[in-house]
């Protein structure tokens, strides 16, 4: 288990959940929340401590080792990662409609300044998957399928793909603003037994990704992979008091942790996991739970589970869900993609 470090507060927590329903664009870049980084202490987060996490001219992440005495790489040379897998897993529930726009309002910044960091990286594959069965989903309509259609309501209620490949997932070929777009506005009729930790289990495993699979070829070992869960409500089982019970995904945060790790094979560090959930900060009326029994409070459910979760990597960070922007969460996250990309450890 690795360690993680709280990273400074970039608004405070009453401020940055003023709005947890935002209902238009991003608001100012610094009211994200509260993160939380995981790492070795070497930084990565473009701080401008002089350490080379955040170069105030904008120099590029530098993808090769120096040369050795004789003009040739070393037998030692510093491995970087030329390839970026990312995977959204997004809350389709009825809660969800302002959160949705809110990310895809944020992810045109969040991928070009990926680009622009990771200059010599050159592929990107990009998923959504909804939080359950997703019922609009063309051809795939079973959980951890990548989407290419959407409907019902706060939808964009389109068919978005099959992607510039021909495949589910969006490449650097697609134009990702406008198809991410699509994609991403998933809607409001999923199931209210959100399991996001189930679809991105499912989304990552050899069914799917072999051939033949919903999602064939998504996953690639020689690609760094970064996982963005956004989710307004904890996953786990409901016990009787709100009717049904609601069952989640089952398992744990480490027996989630192993089947992503497992993935990966076994190199936890080639994993990003981004975060956007309810806050475990010690002002619950900064960002009010939902009464999930009466319906009655807008806000985030703590997601003590799936912070653990995230908690678990080198390379996690939380965010708010709540927060009128996601701009600067994930202005700081580029900074955990790039230190992971620079540590990149290829399979095998």
């Amino acid at each position: 288990m690795n360690t993680l470090k709280l990273a400074s507060v970039v608004a405070p927590l009453a401020l940055a959940c003023l709005a947890c329903s935002p209902s238009s664009g991003p608001g100012p870049a610094t009211d994200s929340g509260i993160s939380s980084l995981g790492g070795d202490g070497d930084g990565g987060t473009g701080d401008g401590d002089g350490d080379g996490d955040g170069d105030e001219d904008g120099a590029k992440l530098d993808m090769q080792a120096p040369n050795d005495a004789a003009g040739n790489g070393g037998d030692d040379e510093a491995e970087s990662c030329q390839k970026v897998d990312l995977l959204f897993v997004i809350d389709n529930s009825g809660s969800m409609a302002d959160e949705q726009t809110n990310l895809v309002n944020s992810f045109p910044a969040f991928i070009d300044e990926i680009q622009t960091q990771l200059a010599d990286t050159d592929g990107y594959h990009v998923g959504v998957v909804s939080s359950d069965a997703y019922l609009f989903n063309q051809g795939c309509p079973i959980e951890g399928a990548m989407v290419t259609a959407t409907g019902g309501t706060g939808s964009s209620n389109a068919v978005c793909g099959p992607y510039s490949t021909g495949q589910r997932y969006m490449t650097e070929a697609d134009d990702l603003a406008q198809t991410f777009a699509c994609a991403a506005r998933v809607g409001t009729e999923g199931d209210g037994n959100e399991r996001p930790m189930l679809t991105m289990q499912r989304a990552l495993s050899p069914e799917l990704n072999g051939p033949g699979g919903c999602n064939e070829g998504f996953l690639r070992d020689d690609a760094l992979l970064v996982i963005v869960i956004i989710t307004d409500e904890e996953d786990d089982f409901e016990a009787p008091g709100c009717a049904p019970p609601q069952p989640g995904s089952g398992g744990d945060p480490q027996a989630w942790f192993d089947a992503v790790v497992a993935s990966k094979g076994g190199l936890e560090s080639n994993v990003v996991v981004l975060a956007l959930v309810g806050p475990p900060g010690p002002d619950p009326a900064a960002c009010p739970a939902l009464d999930k029994c009466t319906g009655g409070i807008i806000g985030a459910e703590v997601a003590a589970r799936i912070t653990q979760f995230t908690e678990l990597f080198t390379n996690g960070f939380v965010g708010q869900v709540c927060a009128p922007s996601y701009a600067s969460f994930f202005q700081e996250a580029v900074g955990v993609i790039k230190s992971a990309c620079d540590d990149f450890e290829p399979i095998g």
